[in-house]
């Protein structure tokens, strides 16, 4: 029985975590878990989770709410909320959003607790602190992105120097058949509606800018370390091929599946082994009609080379790179700033930034602090 805390539950991939979970009732058993403040989301998924003894909820009125209405829990929050949360679990699954997620992602590794990652800003910024402490204790990450399970699965299979590059797919987000011109008049809720995948609004709208993508050629870096030259994005309309291999004999492998989160997390919690995933379609390839493939244009997207960018420069570019996005893509869903300002605030924050390159968990705090703060002003700058 491996005991879970999860973080983030009342979202997309935290509900889908317990969906996995009670399928494997004598595999798995939730004893912990976090959310922000979506107490109605979590009082509907409290009945499926009769083991549960700790509960971090982000949000203090919540908090107060959570502790006087379940006294069987015991409720945490703040830092030293955490810090109690993050004790006695097998594996720690961290499905939270944006640069917050770090923290817990150290701590885990940290107290030598297996991490199932959905969290990618932790790789993004802390890609060499996480890398670090996981080789001290000679563990490894389980990613949870489908595109990294995908890749996991298969370089697992191959030898690393039969290996030319790893292939990322896109499905291109909401906006993928317009082009930059046409972006300018766009709205959040054309913005959200995703062509492939029910996901959150945070990562929708960095999927709709490509800097999710951006992310994921960064998080592939870390997870596998292949240099960024040999990790390529392929538009893929259908998003049925999650990630493939390009073989030193010109051969592609490829990972096919239907675009159902509970495949990477069941493969995740499973510490990268396959098992059955219950109550899922099967992938009918003679249903399939045709996939079709694009070449990915730089121009279109620049918000990969945005990323590609602070991968070279590296250190606490990648934190700047992260902080800036998070402030303008909240911008742009508070109606502060238009979608095709997005990248113009990020490139902008970014070249501002003295990268460091000797830091600590502590030093990424302060600078992501500072991004935030100069995206803020220029996005004011811009509405005035």
């Amino acid at each position: 029985m491996i005991k879970l805390c999860v973080l983030g539950i009342t979202g997309s991939i935290g509900k889908n975590v317990v969906d996995v979970v009670n399928q494997h009732p004598d595999d798995f058993v939730i004893l912990g878990c976090a959310f922000n403040n979506n107490v109605a989301e979590f009082e509907k998924l409290l009945p499926s989770l009769p083991s549960l003894q700790k509960v971090y909820v982000n949000d203090a009125e919540k908090k107060k709410y959570v502790e006087e209405k379940y006294p069987q829990l015991t409720v945490l929050n703040g830092k030293a909320g955490m810090d109690e949360l993050l004790n006695g679990y097998d594996m720690v699954v961290n499905a939270l959003v944006g640069f917050t997620g770090l923290y817990p992602s150290l701590l885990t590794i940290t107290r030598d607790m297996d991490l199932a990652l959905a969290n990618k800003e932790s790789l993004v910024v802390g890609g060499e602190l996480i890398n670090r402490e996981l080789k001290k204790r000679n563990k490894i990450i389980y990613p949870i992105d489908s595109e990294h399970a995908a890749l996991s699965k298969l370089l697992s299979h191959q030898k690393r120097e039969d290996v030319e590059n790893l292939i990322i797919t896109a499905s291109g987000g909401s906006f993928r058949d317009l082009t930059r011109e046409q972006l300018s008049t766009v709205t959040v809720a054309d913005a959200l509606k995703h062509p492939s995948w029910k996901m959150g609004a945070k990562i929708t709208i960095d999927s709709a800018t490509m800097l999710n993508k951006g992310f994921e050629i960064i998080e592939a870096h870390f997870l596998f370390n292949f240099p960024p030259e040999k990790i390529k994005v392929l538009l893929h309309d259908e998003s049925v091929i999650h990630s493939a291999l390009e073989m030193v004999d010109h051969s592609i492998v490829a990972d096919l599946g239907i675009a159902d989160m509970r495949i990477p997390i069941t493969y995740a919690l499973y510490k990268c082994q396959y098992h059955d995933v219950k109550n899922l379609e099967h992938l009918s390839l003679e249903k399939l009609s045709a996939l079709h493939f694009r070449v990915f244009d730089e121009k279109r997207y620049p918000g990969v080379n945005l990323a590609k960018r602070a991968l070279k420069e590296g250190h606490t570019m990648l934190c700047v790179l992260n902080g800036a996005n998070e402030e303008a893509n909240q911008a742009f869903r508070d109606g502060e700033l238009a979608f095709s300002s997005i990248e113009y605030v990020i490139e902008k924050v970014m070249d501002k930034h003295q990268v460091i390159d000797n830091y600590d968990y502590e030093t990424l705090c302060r600078v992501d602090k500072w991004a935030r703060r100069e995206a803020r002003n220029i996005i004011i700058s811009l509405k005035g």
